[in-house]
């Protein structure tokens, strides 16, 4: 987003790159798009805000979550319709800090990606690289960028089949989690992390969180040490809608207090 509220996405479409400007208009939404994916996105316009979502469907179990539902009237959840688009990055970020992942995401893309088509020159916006263009990328530059060989490497094998895994963008949930997590190194961390962006998918729960399961616990039981097996009991009245809750708690603001530091960031690139 930029100064004057205008958002601004540049991405890499079926059809090719392609950068979407949106800007809110009173109560309508102005678009417009540049490059060869430009009609694809403006076509994905309305689920990518929301369209496709049913809030409605969320039946509020615990008063916190009523509560938040309230302050939050409207709240849908995007569908992107690209899955490589949030599966790199949820790879980049798996064992490591959030803005680790972030400085790994932004140096490889603009420095192997493509400059976003339209009037972005002043942005900055880059398009990431076709599978082709991740593929090629050299081992030093994934250990410049602070990418473990872990994580390159589980990158790498996705894109070889990136085809096959866009198609769980058109899935249901289960075969959407079981298409993604055929790639080793992809589990139920990063498939869900994926496909709650790729799909909004409502039910995408994500396990294997270092916090999650934490302020689940601390939200709906007041157990600040719950462990995925009991968050995911306490999940159980929002079956079908287990990510929407987890987001919902989110928003609340009901967190526990942090009771160490945080994580240090790792750094492989002087090693």
């Amino acid at each position: 987003m930029v100064a004057d509220g205008t958002f601004w996405r540049a991405t890499r479409t079926p059809e090719g790159p392609g950068t979407l400007r949106v800007a809110a208009r009173g109560d309508r939404i102005a678009a417009a798009a540049w490059g060869p994916g430009a009609d694809w996105l403006l076509a994905g316009l309305p689920a990518l805000l929301g369209a496709d979502d049913d809030p409605d469907t969320f039946v509020p179990r615990h008063r916190l979550l009523a509560l938040t539902r309230h302050r939050h009237p409207g709240l849908r959840l995007l569908r992107t319709g690209l899955v490589m688009e949030s599966l790199i990055p949820s790879i980049l970020e798996q064992k490591v800090t959030t803005d680790e992942a972030y400085r790994a995401w932004r140096h490889l893309v603009r420095r192997f990606g493509t400059p976003a088509p339209g009037p972005t020159a002043d942005l900055g916006l880059h398009v990431m690289p076709d599978p082709r263009g991740w593929a090629m990328i050299p081992s030093w530059e994934w250990h410049r960028a602070n990418v473990d060989a872990k994580r390159s490497s589980t990158i790498l094998r996705a894109v070889r089949v990136a085809r096959r895994l866009e198609e769980a963008a058109t899935m249901n949930l289960p075969e959407a989690l079981a298409r993604l997590e055929l790639i080793p190194g992809i589990g139920p961390w990063t498939s869900a992390e994926t496909l709650q962006r790729s799909n909004g998918a409502p039910d995408a729960v994500t396990v294997g969180d270092l916090h999650l399961p934490g302020i689940v616990g601390h939200a709906l039981a007041d157990h600040r040490d719950a462990d995925d097996e009991e968050m995911l009991a306490l999940l159980t009245p929002y079956e079908g809608q287990r990510h929407r809750a987890t987001r919902l708690i989110l928003l609340s603001g009901h967190t526990p207090k942090r009771r160490a530091p945080r994580m240090t960031p790792g750094n492989i690139v002087n090693l």
